[in-house]
């Protein structure tokens, strides 16, 4: 039941949003709900750790004469997901409090009309209802890059919406082609679509069809080119959804999808598809290293890190696995840390231009500290949440191909080079005018950013708390290989 109130909580919330005037009010329903759905969430890992799947799995007939059903589940690696969307979308709720939009109820509707979606897609255990949540979640995101964002923003979330649609519409065929290869009466149900018999050559198409669709969302290189652009443009709260939360939707869906239905494919294309991921982590980190811009900057950074959460996908080891779970939570606290931090420069100085900042530790010694502590995060420093996913995803390349590892292992010492160097020339050094009268973190800046801090190093200190939710699952997943 618990599974069912993650989904229709925040489309509640959503609804009754677009009834309030007052952006006050907005605000804080906004907040106060937000943090209600991620009670829901926790009561739910609490359930699961203490009564393993009590009332976590939900079934109802919908089209019963098609094989489809409203069947909501949480498994260790769905229940991750959750928890990252419903601990996330407070701290980016927090972090609009600076903003002032214009439409608000419509603005903070949509926030949780896309988490609504975004639930949908890591508990549907039904292929049909995982689809419509999967295009659902691009709605929303859509309109709050649209309406909200930036600089040329219609041409550029109209390239965002074209990549991703397309996509999915290769996805559909997939599916539609496999529900009519499941066993009699066919059935889009999870186990169904599991047990289809396929060639090795329809294996292939397949494969191609999700890994279109999957590696547009993450994005893998190179069909990476809508998201430097789309990441810049949108608000902050849209480049948070869409880079802490909604590229995961694309790795979650390699997981759970592609490696069981079509395990035979993914073994014999896995060096290519790895190839690509490395190909983008070297691409992306020597393009940040170039980028003066800093959210442009993180964009390409998160480029380098997904990369390597494909590349060890696809080494189909348990190492690699378990890391590119946790590696997804880990990355997901992160970027949208970062993202808050940026923000929070731009508001106080107008600019985003590394080469325009220079000596706010002086000025906003707050700001400096979390900036340093979730930078240091990102570059995976031991103890931090970033180490031990890219620990574990070196070492399961390691164990594929000596090679692989070596090269995807630069994307830490490139990492270093330029978020450092960010941090140096933002952070350090003398003030000038831009930034000589500016302010330190507020209170709800600090109320947003030290959740992020605190989970940093929750999950540096204490990750078998995180891996043993989801080694169950990963070993089912790797069974389907066998």
């Amino acid at each position: 039941m618990l599974t069912v109130i993650l989904i229709l909580l925040p489309l509640a919330i959503s609804l009754i949003l677009l009834t309030i005037r007052e952006e006050r009010v907005i605000r804080q329903f906004a907040l106060a709900g937000s943090l209600a759905v991620f009670g829901v969430a926790v009561a739910a890992f609490i359930q699961y750790k203490t009564c393993s799947h009590c009332n976590l799995l939900f079934t109802a007939d919908w089209l019963s004469t098609l094989g489809v059903s409203l069947k909501f589940g949480m498994d260790g690696i769905s229940l991750l997901m959750v928890m990252l969307t419903t601990f996330l979308v407070p701290v980016i709720i927090l972090s609009s409090f600076n903003h002032s939009y214009s439409r608000p109820s419509a603005f903070y509707s949509l926030i949780f009309l896309m988490e609504m979606a975004l639930i949908g897609v890591f508990t549907s255990f039904d292929g049909l209802i995982f689809y419509i949540f999967w295009e659902l979640a691009l709605i929303p995101a859509w309109f709050i890059c649209a309406v909200w964002g930036g600089k040329d923003r219609i041409r550029i979330t109209f390239k965002f919406f074209i990549y991703t649609f397309v996509g999915s519409l290769f996805m559909l065929v997939a599916l539609i082609y496999l529900y009519f290869l499941t066993p009699l009466p066919h059935s889009f149900d999870f186990q169904w679509l599991y047990a289809a018999t396929l060639t090795p050559v329809e294996q292939t198409w397949i494969f191609a069809a999700f890994f279109l669709a999957f590696a547009i969302k993450i994005p893998v290189f190179p069909l990476h080119t809508w998201q430097p652009d789309t990441y810049t443009t949108a608000p902050g709260t849209g480049s948070m959804l869409l880079a802490g939360i909604m590229l995961k939707m694309g790795i979650y869906g390699m997981i759970r999808w592609m490696i069981p239905v079509c395990h035979i494919a993914v073994k014999q294309y896995a060096p290519v598809a790895i190839i690509l991921a490395i190909t983008g982590i070297v691409y992306a980190s020597v393009i940040a290293i170039r980028q003066n811009d800093m959210k442009r900057l993180v964009a390409y950074s998160s480029i380098a890190h997904v990369g390597l959460i494909a590349a060890g996908v696809f080494t189909l080891t348990l190492h690699s696995l378990e890391g590119a779970v946790i590696q997804m939570v880990s990355h997901g606290i992160n970027i949208v840390g970062l993202f808050v931090v940026i923000d929070a420069i731009e508001k106080r100085t107008n600019t985003r231009n590394i080469s325009d900042l220079g000596g706010i530790a002086l000025k906003a010694p707050r700001l400096a500290i979390v900036f340093m502590i979730i930078l240091l995060g990102s570059i995976a420093l031991p103890l931090t949440n970033g180490f031990i996913g890219e620990f574990l995803l070196l070492l399961g390349l390691f164990e594929y191909s000596v090679v692989f590892a070596a090269i995807a292992g630069l994307t830490i010492i490139f990492s270093a080079v330029y978020m450092l160097w960010m941090y140096q020339r933002t952070m350090l050094g003398r003030t000038n005018a831009i930034t000589e009268q500016i302010s330190d973190l507020t209170r709800i800046e600090m109320a947003a950013l030290i959740p992020v801090v605190i989970m940093i190093f929750w999950i540096g200190l204490f990750p078998g708390m995180f891996l043993d939710v989801t080694l169950p699952d990963v070993l089912q997943i790797i069974h389907f290989t066998k």
